[in-house]
């Protein structure tokens, strides 16, 4: 695969993202400038998006008199470490909002078109799934907070499916440009690398589903548009091990990742099957690993530029 790109993406319905603030949010409303935030604060900077604004995630009647058919929901959290270190915080952040937020929508009796709902790959069984994993491999829910917390976000989806349309995003590791800190890997390694000028992984060899996030985004504007209702897998279909991760990253900073050798937990081995979503929209991965992860470092770096001043 190649990189190039992205052309602007006009969708041609009435939707609103609700949960702008975090790394996926910005991401959709710079790509479609008519895609109306929905959220508890202010937009960042840069985004000229229609704002409404709710006063908590559990209170949704500001939208009484928005004009929309088709939702993004990107309320929740995926610090797995805090998550995973409360007892119910994850039950909390990805599954209360969302839990309200259908309900609010089955009671107003809207006509809705689409509801896109983010899940994660985490949930497929490590010991028995096959690869690539499709979306009919076993889960297993229990291996932590988070996982739990998102597989009971689908029960939730499933109870309002007969209502309105939900496509499920089991998505895999998306990674791109923020200004946050994040505790995934590529931006927490590249915020080291440029801070610190060093930086460290627990273990550089298990292999993961890597996508950027304009593929991602891309892919769930479409998706829109589809009639599916129901699981989707989202990945770049390519499994690549966190050395070849870091070895890229390490060309592009000239500085050194370290391998601390510390045993890992969970998928060893994953890529997504995208038959399903290649079945359903138009829609290839454009950019690979190396030319993704050169479009989030070169943007970092002049993130990191502009907040030291030079």
């Amino acid at each position: 695969m190649t990189s190039k790109p992205l052309e602007n993406f006009k969708i041609k319905n009435k939707t609103i993202l609700i949960g702008p603030t975090g790394f996926l949010g910005p991401a959709f409303l710079k790509i479609d400038p008519s895609i109306i935030a929905v959220g508890r604060s202010k937009l960042p900077v840069g985004l000229g998006n229609r704002f409404v604004k709710i006063g908590s995630a559990l209170d949704f009647s500001p939208l009484d008199h928005v004009d929309f058919d088709s939702v993004i929901f990107l309320i929740g959290s995926s610090d797995h470490k805090i998550l995973n270190a409360h007892p119910t915080m994850a039950i909390e952040k990805n599954v209360l909002a969302l839990s309200a937020f259908l309900t609010y929508l089955k009671v107003s009796e809207r006509k809705i078109k689409k509801v896109i709902n983010f899940t994660t790959m985490l949930q497929y069984d490590s010991l028995k799934m096959s690869i690539p994993c499709d979306e009919s491999q076993p889960r297993n829910p229990y291996v932590n907070n988070y996982v739990m917390s998102k597989y009971i976000s689908e029960l939730i989806t499933e109870q309002y499916r007969d209502s309105f349309p939900i496509i499920d995003v089991r998505i895999s590791n998306v990674y791109g440009p923020t200004a946050l800190y994040r505790p995934d890997i590529v931006p927490s390694l590249i915020w080291s690398l440029l801070e610190k000028g060093e930086a460290m992984v627990w273990n550089k060899s298990p292999k993961r589903d890597f996508i950027y996030v304009e593929d991602a985004v891309t892919a769930v504007l479409k998706l829109i548009d589809s009639s599916f209702s129901g699981p989707v897998n989202l990945g770049s279909g390519v499994s690549s091990s966190v050395r070849e991760l870091c070895a890229c990253i390490e060309d592009l900073s000239g500085l050194n990742v370290g391998d601390q050798g510390i045993p890992v937990t969970g998928h060893m081995e994953f890529c997504q099957d995208l038959s399903l979503i290649k079945s359903l929209i138009d829609w290839e991965p454009m950019f690979d690993l190396a030319s993704g992860l050169e479009q989030t470092f070169n943007q970092m770096k002049e993130l990191h530029a502009d907040r030291i001043g030079n």
